[in-house]
């Protein structure tokens, strides 16, 4: 008789079921975990992408402040340049402002108002004429004419505030009339004595032996002595040299006069007694033409008063005070 199958047992078929269920659940999690992490990677991408834009957006705003920032300086600079423009031009306008209200001061002031001015104003310049022609060329004679010119322009002013003024310009031209003539003029004078009869022939031996004795004729034609400093300058063309020499000597010697060059005229000086030496040896000329040499050398060739330009200070002093009164 065959057998019959076993009967399956109530517990194995729970244990199956319970298995299947489990397996179930587990594949749930899963795709509930997988669809989770999905959702949460969607949201951590939005997230970046928001955080991007914000930066974007950050970034955008903070080069447009930039920009800004850049602009306004921009025009703060122009506002500075502009405002020290103004400021310039309001300091001019102030200055000239200054300048009208002097010279309306000046012209509703009597002391400055019609012929007195000008008769100042004259007196001024002619006071400057001369003390430039004093500074830059020690012209004596033009400084004394130019305080002549100015005396009678100040004795017609009746103001009593220049009566000082007057005493000072007597007292200058008391002071330049005391040095005396141009030391140029004297120079030049003794220079032009120095030069007289330079270029003379010297004195025939037949004129030199007028008045000798008879055996001092005779030795005088056998023997013939000449001063050993005249050496070289027996012929007549070794002595015409000599005195073209000479005379250039003497035309520096002028210059250097015109200049006011003292050491300079003295440098020619010392030239012009070497050639005097060679040219007058034995004469008795060398030695007055060498003493003129020596009052010429120790001419001063630059004469100074203390009181010089004294009278104009004073004029320019008491104009200026006035203005500021």
């Amino acid at each position: 008789m065959p057998s019959s199958p076993a009967p399956v047992s109530p517990a194995r078929r729970s244990r199956s079921g319970s298995l299947l269920l489990l397996l179930l659940l587990l594949i749930v999690l899963a795709a509930a975990g997988g669809f989770g992490w999905q959702h949460w990677q969607r949201l951590q991408a939005q997230v970046h992408a928001q955080a991007d834009q914000q930066r974007a957006a950050l970034d955008a705003r903070i080069d447009a402040l930039r920009l800004s920032q850049r602009a306004q300086a921009q025009r703060l600079q122009q506002a500075e340049a502009t405002n020290r423009v103004l400021r310039e031009e309001l300091l001019g306008i102030g200055q000239r402002a200054a300048l009208v209200e002097d010279t309306v001061s000046k012209l509703a002031d009597p002391g400055y108002h019609g012929a007195q001015a000008l008769r100042l104003d004259e007196i001024e310049l002619v006071l400057g004429i001369g003390q430039q022609r004093l500074q830059l060329d020690d012209d004596l004679d033009g400084a004394r004419r130019a305080l002549l010119l100015a005396a009678p322009l100040l004795a017609g002013i009746d103001d009593p505030a220049f009566l000082n003024l007057r005493q000072t310009l007597a007292q200058e031209q008391a002071a330049l009339d005391a040095l005396g003539a141009d030391p140029r003029a004297r120079a030049t004078v003794l220079l032009d004595t120095l030069d007289a009869g330079l270029g003379a022939e010297p004195r025939a031996a037949a004129d030199e032996a007028v008045g000798k004795p008879w055996y001092e004729r005779l030795l005088d034609r056998l023997v013939r002595s000449h001063p050993t400093a005249s050496a070289g300058l027996d012929e007549r063309v070794d002595r015409e040299a000599a005195l073209a020499t000479v005379q250039l000597e003497i035309s520096l010697a002028r210059a250097a006069i015109e200049r006011r060059d003292a050491p300079g005229l003295r440098r020619a000086l010392a030239r012009i007694d070497g050639w005097l030496r060679r040219l007058l040896a034995g004469n008795p000329e060398l030695a007055e033409r060498q003493r003129t040499l020596a009052q010429l050398a120790a001419m001063p060739l630059h004469q100074a008063s203390p009181l010089a330009g004294s009278t104009l200070a004073q004029l320019r002093s008491l104009r200026g005070r006035s203005d500021m009164q």
